[in-house]
């Protein structure tokens, strides 16, 4: 059992469930634990989301948030995310990853 109590605040609303999942995956790149509160209990429904942080990661949240260019759509918006993303976060394996410990069939026999 831990001493922590969960103190979770409201810190953004956001009308489209992608912006709320931009800036929630935004947020988690930085280090901060973020809970996702949709507001349709209707899969697929496209209704909009809340961010909750704890007190703690409240104030470095909002500087965060703060600094998001929002004269930009949200498809710049994701590219940004996308770009600002290592391959790992974004599940790419690069050669250096691969286990070197499968054989390859490269000249030899299947």
């Amino acid at each position: 059992m831990t001493d922590k109590v969960d103190n979770w605040h409201k810190l953004a609303r956001y009308d489209t469930n992608i912006q709320g999942e931009l800036h929630a995956n935004l947020l988690r790149n930085n280090g901060i634990t973020v809970s996702l509160q949709a507001l349709s209990a209707i899969p697929g429904m496209n209704s909009g989301i809340v961010l909750w942080v704890q007190e703690e990661e409240l104030a470095q949240s909002q500087r965060i948030l703060n600094n998001i260019d929002t004269d930009g759509d949200v498809e710049t918006a994701a590219e940004a995310l996308l770009n600002s993303m290592s391959d790992a976060e974004l599940g790419i394996v690069t050669d250096n990853q691969k286990d070197r410990t499968t054989p390859n069939n490269e000249g030899g026999k299947a």
